[in-house]
């Protein structure tokens, strides 16, 4: 294998090469179409060969633009019912794996971060790597004293990669956009570059991970490996076995669908509420299915992941989002239509009808408003094609309306968990989720609450 591309006249040429791919096939469709092809059979092969393109680049390239794939892979869900076949291959394979570096690079920076006598802290270490992900590699091992541990390896020059790749990606974002409907790709482009940062950090994603380790300690649904050790692009963990939950995607059960899902909702509420803080970046490479050898449902967890990013929110989620959510569904429209007002959703300038923002509101939602709700692609696509659609109100409507900064980054994680919901196909209970959780929905004294849930944690991240 080779090594990470890093020079930035490389990755800069692979990346700006996409746009004009683009541009050849649309080219190339059009000469077959004019030589007889049918529309239909010359949408798909174009949609295939961009797939294939796209992130086949973006997966050799790491770093930023890998990503930026793996961000948005969770939407495929979103996909037109024609596009989601072609495209849903390639964006699947960012969530799991990467080509990954040689073991005399990964050699080098261990004997540099942890010191020449780096193998003397490991009984034993496998160089093959049991994942590659955007930023870092990780190996299996056996710690000096015994313990099972995971080693996270930040590739060589993986921050310059990351600002090229973003910046770069930025400049032809409006032809990304049409991969999924709906989106507006470049304020996630923005939001990752704003990240960047925290991710290189493995000392604050260690702080991340043993607050969430506390945080879950007595948990019987969610399990956090504990920190082991860490140094300047190292940390180590303790091993975590399980499926991952890209394989229950392609191929589990359906009761091993329902019961990820619902520890998937349990944890995305259920954390800030325990730590304080928010994981943001929930795709499912980040995140196991583990039964220690239970048949019963029930007694698996959801093991979970990379702590490299994550929202720092001390007091949990802002009480407006479960107040407005619970209004929305009772009906109360000009209370949610003020409360929106009176947060910045909608703009002072702008006067809208109350019910027709419930009406924009109550689709997305639904799942809130079952006692059980079956997450499936055609329900998201349904989403996607309403707010996409120039043509309808929903559209129309949902330009008028705001998103402030401060729930940027929560909205985007709830949208992508709804989108990994969706791939799962699972049925999940979320009302039940919402009441124990979420602060303003349900039960929010404490005292009320269920006996695993506690108030928000000073957390030390």
């Amino acid at each position: 294998m080779t090594d990470l591309p890093r020079k930035a006249v490389t990755r800069t040429a692979k990346l700006a090469a996409l746009p004009l791919g683009f541009a050849g096939r649309s080219a190339w469709g059009l000469g077959k179409r004019l030589g007889g092809y049918s529309a239909d059979l010359v949408g798909h092969e174009l949609q295939q060969r961009t797939a294939e393109q796209l992130f086949k680049v973006l997966g050799e390239l790491k770093g930023g633009a890998m990503k930026f794939g793996q961000a948005l892979s969770v939407f495929e869900s979103a996909l037109p019912d024609e596009m989601a076949g072609p495209y849903r291959a390639t964006l699947t394979k960012l969530q799991e794996a990467a080509p990954p570096l040689p073991a005399r690079t990964v050699h080098a920076v261990l004997e540099e971060r942890l010191g020449p006598d780096w193998r003397e802290l490991f009984e034993e270490f496998d160089d093959r790597p049991a994942a590659a992900a955007s930023i870092g590699q990780v190996h299996r091992a056996v710690w000096h004293d015994g313990r099972d541990v995971a080693v996270k390896v930040q590739y060589p020059g993986a921050g310059e990669a990351l600002i090229s790749d973003l910046a770069q990606l930025s400049r032809f974002a409006r032809l990304l956009g049409p991969l999924i409907p709906g989106m507006d790709i470049k304020p996630l482009i923005t939001e990752l570059h704003d990240r960047v940062t925290e991710e290189l950090d493995y000392a604050l994603e260690a702080q991340a991970q043993r607050t969430y380790a506390e945080g879950y300690a007595d948990s019987p649904d969610v399990l956090v490996p504990g920190v082991v050790h860490q140094a300047d692009e190292v940390l180590v963990t303790e091993w975590m076995d399980g499926t991952p939950l890209a394989e229950v995607i392609a191929e589990g059960a359906q009761e091993e669908r329902d019961r990820a899902g619902q520890l998937l909702t349990r944890f995305l509420f259920s954390g800030t509420a325990r730590t304080g803080l928010l994981h943001a970046d929930p795709h499912p490479g980040n995140f196991r299915l583990v039964t220690d050898g239970h048949e019963d449902p029930e007694r698996w967890r959801l093991g979970v992941m990379d702590f490299g990013t994550v929202d720092r929110l001390p007091d949990g989620l802002p009480p407006i989002i479960g107040t407005a959510l619970r209004m929305t569904l009772d009906g109360e429209a000009e209370a949610v239509y003020e409360l929106l007002r009176e947060e910045g959703f909608v703009k002072e300038t702008i006067d809208l009808d109350p019910e027709m923002v419930r009406d924009y509101l109550l689709p997305i939602i639904e799942p809130a408003d079952a006692e059980e709700f079956t997450f499936s692609r055609d329900w998201m696509r349904k989403q996607a094609a309403r707010i996409a659609d120039p043509r309808s109100p929903a559209h129309q409507l949902g330009r008028q309306l705001n998103l402030p900064p401060a729930y940027l980054l929560i909205h985007r994680v709830t949208l992508s968990t709804f989108g990994v919901l969706c791939q799962l196909g699972a049925t999940v209970r979320m009302r039940e989720e919402l009441e124990s959780w979420l602060p303003g929905f349900g039960l929010t004294d404490p005292e009320l609450m269920p006996e695993e849930a506690e108030t928000p944690q000073e957390s030390s991240a």
